[in-house]
């Protein structure tokens, strides 16, 4: 029996609009069908409300988000709801009792600016854009899987609400200005790899490339290792450079804040506005605690999850050369 509360499984009045570029891009490239959005919202629906294993979310904009990472394949989407919840076990590091709104260490590494979301233009079809400042946080103090963590919710909160992630993908920039040795040794390569199959497979949003950039000349041939580390669609969108300049060739200037040479605010405008976007998320993420699989209720007719396929590079990875 499913443990999900009438909150979480309301049917959200309708999906937000899109803006017109990004509809007829959704046409085109998604094989978004407008008039029948509403009917594949209820069919997704109707088939994971009849498995018995899985407890998720149900409103119309998280499962539009799938069949739009999906291309509209009904079978796609069912495969890839799945691997979400699924896949989130085989992560506890992750997925665990600190991922809530207003758990102290989740604020605390927001208000450090360790991640920048970068508003875009209205108008602007672009993919959405997400700065990692890796080297802004006390290695002494947390742990590359809390900085993970805190991506990770907002990666979801981009998923519920972020139209240019859900229609043209995002792009992550990873600024290694100021990374030490402890930094990368903290990397953990193995959570780096799940983590990447997670968001590659099981993810709504497509992931469009990752830029590393202010990599000191020292490090640049370790970091370029780090492809090994990611499924092979992502290794040919992965660069590496030591220019900071680097940026402007991702991202417009314009977006940026003045500490990148840009003219949008300052980091700690873009800090505070993301510290209250996860705020108003405390009771989706305090609900979505609720949300998982449970493989001993799992169907035999249901999709296939083969998760040691996707995990299967366990113990097989190479200490990065950083000397």
């Amino acid at each position: 029996m499913h443990l999900i509360t009438m909150s979480i499984i309301k049917e959200s009045a309708g999906v937000r609009p899109l803006p017109a570029e990004l509809q007829r891009k959704a046409i085109d490239e998604l094989n978004e069908v407008p008039d029948r959005v509403p009917s594949d919202i209820a069919a997704l629906r109707e088939w994971l409300l009849k498995q018995p294993h899985l407890c998720c979310c149900l409103t119309d904009q998280f499962l539009l988000s799938f069949l739009r990472g999906s291309k509209f394949s009904l079978e796609k989407a069912k495969h890839k709801i799945d691997r979400y919840y699924t896949l989130q076990a085989r992560i506890p590091e992750v997925f665990n009792e600190h991922r809530l709104a207003d758990d102290a260490q989740v604020l605390e590494i927001i208000r450090m600016g360790v991640i920048l979301r970068i508003p875009l233009d209205v108008g602007d079809t672009g993919p959405a854009v997400t700065i990692i400042r890796a080297g802004s946080y006390d290695t002494q103090k947390f742990k590359f899987q809390d900085i993970i963590r805190v991506g990770s919710m907002f990666g979801e909160i981009m998923m519920l609400e972020d139209d240019n992630a859900n229609v043209s993908g995002y792009i992550e920039i990873m600024d290694m200005a100021g990374v030490t040795a402890a930094h990368l040794f903290a990397l953990q390569p193995q959570l780096l790899s799940k983590f990447s199959a997670f968001a590659d497979e099981a993810m709504p949003t497509r992931q469009k490339g990752i830029h590393f950039i202010n990599v000191p000349a020292s490090f640049e041939s370790g970091f370029n290792s780090l492809r090994a580390f990611f499924p092979a669609k992502i290794k040919n969108r992965v660069s590496v450079s030591s220019d900071p300049e680097a940026i402007f060739e991702c991202v417009k200037r314009d977006y940026l804040p003045q500490e990148y040479g840009g003219s949008r605010g300052t980091m700690q405008d873009i800090i505070g506005q993301m510290e209250s976007k996860m705020l108003s998320y405390g009771e989706y993420f305090e609900q979505s605690h609720l949300f998982g699989a449970n493989e001993k209720l799992r169907d035999d007719n249901s999709a296939n999850i083969d998760c040691q396929s996707s995990f299967g590079l366990d113990g097989s990875f190479r200490m990065l050369d950083i000397d």
